[in-house]
Formats: structure tokens, sequence, C-alpha cells
């Protein structure tokens, strides 16, 4: 079951409980190439610098969320296993905008995965309607990596 909430007004937040730890979790979140076997609305994903721990590090995006679809390129800060957070470095023909994080929470075996994401766009939409675009993607993204990672 996916919790949706909202920490500010232009933020959407989101939680799910997968049946892994914390490194499997992780392993999956920062194999970005594979994004479009699992996260829906990612057409493709590709890695252009890595950190010096090899984890990714600025990623080329092209998304197709319906009535928000775009490339762009996304900078990523990795918290260990505990977090990772990203936000836009190079944005595309809507999206001004984009920042988020997974947070994840040891639960005894399983682990809680928050996901938070705030989109700004350069074309006007109505608030409604951008929060229902962000919860589409948080609800892909997030029973997408559930199964993803549970299917291993």
């Amino acid at each position: 079951m996916v919790k949706y909430g909202w920490a500010m007004a232009d933020r959407t937040t989101s939680s799910i409980t997968i049946g892994a730890g914390r490194s499997t979790i992780m392993t999956v979140i920062a194999d970005f190439p594979a994004y479009p076997e699992w996260a829906g609305q990612v057409k493709s994903a590709q890695v252009l610098s890595s950190d010096a721990a090899g984890r990714p590090q600025t990623v080329k995006f092209v998304l197709d969320a319906g009535v928000i679809s775009d490339e762009y390129t996304l900078a990523y800060d990795w918290a260990d296993e505990d977090a990772v957070s990203w936000r836009i470095v190079d944005s595309g023909r809507m999206v001004s905008g984009l920042t988020g994080s997974y947070r994840l929470a040891e639960r005894g075996e399983a682990t809680e995965v928050t996901y938070e994401l705030a989109v700004d766009l350069k074309v006007p939409m109505i608030g409604m309607i951008k929060r229902k675009a962000e919860k589409v993607i948080i609800d892909t993204a997030l029973k997408g990596l559930k199964k993803r990672v549970e299917s291993a």
C-alpha cells in the first residue's frame, strides 16, 4: 500500500514498505539504465558522471508522464544507504525545477522507502493537475521499485 502526504504545498511525499534491506534497495535505485524496465514514465536514463565511490552523480532522463513529457539532467547526492536526493542541473522544455529524494528506514526485516518530489514547470499548470502528475510518478516509481527489488 502506498501512503500519500504533503510536506509542503509544492511537494508530494509517499511511502511504501519493501521486503528487503537498504543496500539491496539502494542498488536498484542506483541502476539508472534499468529504470525504463520498472519506472513506467522513464523512457531512458543515461549516467553522465559518477562520484569517487562509483555512484551516479549526473544522469540524463527522458520522461513521458502524460502531461509532463521532457528531457532533463539531474545531479545526485548519496547518503550511504540512508538516502539519496537529487536536483535538476539542466532543465528541459517543460520542466524548470525538479528536486526529490528517497529516504530508507529499516522496519524489522523490511525497509520503508519514502519518496519526496517537487516539480516546477515552465508552462502554466493548475496546481491540482501538477500534484496529480507528481502522485502518478511517485506511485509508479514506488510500486515498480518494490516489484523490482522483491522479484530479484
